[in-house]
């Protein structure tokens, strides 16, 4: 049975890889039996990528393109996508050819089966460095303990997606956006497919480890409040050391009658108590700044053109359409 099925791309600075990434998902479309659409959206790139978007869209009927009027993150890129998707079934993939279209057919043959997320799983990393394997592996087993709801090892944004998972994602307007947790807070039906993640074809990667590190720590205060329970534990120790100690010079000067010196000492116990209030202080304003930013409910994108398809639901503020 013919089926819909919309693929959502969102780039960034990726005019180098354009052409290849859309000669081989085309060459995969073409061997699904299925009414194919490509979203791709532009997430407020400085280079050539919206007009090589464009020369695509000129090339083949199946693609929708969408600009966003600045950089809003690939979060919010992935969520103009959803919103701007129509169809049975719909799959996010990057564009820099780390996650091979062809792997698209069985994501869709267990989707088939009556999953509604059906998640890429990374067993083979290709064109990484020990140190990002090593900090990503132990940032998904991080989660796996602080979470209510552990995300899946291993597992980036590529994945497919039913109707009534994306619906269900259209309902989440938080701001403060972290999709994988979001992949997972939804439920339903989820299976994994494996597959052998390669190296990036072209250009250089917009995920840095100061950008990944932000990345980490709004996953971790987006669905875990176990940072503020250690804060209150680091609190609460720091209290019983400094309180334990002072017993301990008071009886040693009525006991031995031994001087008040001890200046060094003295330092390192401000410091330590200092040390501990700012961290306990600096996790509660992660916390607050997240609540403020919900509070101010701003849209979560504004998109400056839009070609093909049709306008999207709420939170997709475009200008009139250029055709």
């Amino acid at each position: 049975m013919t089926f819909s099925l919309a693929i959502v791309v969102p780039a960034y600075n990726e005019s180098a890889v354009v052409d290849i990434f859309h000669a081989r998902l085309s060459a995969v479309l073409d061997g699904i039996d299925a009414t194919s659409r490509v979203i791709y959206v532009d997430d407020g790139s400085q280079d050539g990528t919206w007009q090589a978007l464009c020369a695509v869209a000129e090339r083949d009927a199946r693609v929708e393109t969408i600009r966003l009027s600045r950089n809003f993150g690939k979060e919010a890129a992935m969520t103009a996508g959803f919103d701007a998707a129509d169809a049975d079934a719909v799959v996010v993939i990057d564009i820099d050819l780390q996650d091979p279209p062809e792997l698209i057919p069985a994501l869709v043959a267990r989707w088939r089966e009556g999953f509604d997320v059906v998640y890429a799983t990374r067993g083979e990393r290709d064109g990484e460095t020990r140190t990002k394997k090593f900090t990503s592996a132990a940032f998904y087993r991080v989660m796996e303990r602080l979470s209510d709801t552990p995300l899946p090892r291993d597992t980036g944004d590529f994945r497919l997606l039913s109707r009534r998972a994306v619906d269900a994602l259209r309902q989440l307007r938080e701001r403060q956006r972290f999709m994988k947790g979001l992949f997972t807070w939804i439920g339903y039906r989820q299976t994994s497919v494996t597959y052998h993640r390669e190296a990036r074809r072209a250009g250089a990667t917009k995920w840095n480890y100061w950008r990944l590190t932000n990345l980490a720590i709004e996953g971790i205060t987006s669905f875990s409040t176990a940072p503020l329970r250690l804060a209150t534990w680091v609190g609460v120790s720091a209290a019983t050391l400094a309180f334990l100690y002072g017993l301990w010079i008071v009886l040693k000067v009525l006991l031995w009658g031994d001087p008040v010196r001890g200046y060094p000492t003295l330092m390192v116990v401000i410091l330590f108590l200092g040390g501990a209030q700012l961290l306990a202080l600096g996790v509660i304003g992660e916390y607050v700044g997240r609540t403020y930013s919900e509070s101010k409910r701003r849209p979560l994108y504004y998109v400056d053109e839009h070609r093909g398809g049709r306008p999207s639901p709420s939170d997709y503020s475009t200008l009139p359409d250029r055709r």
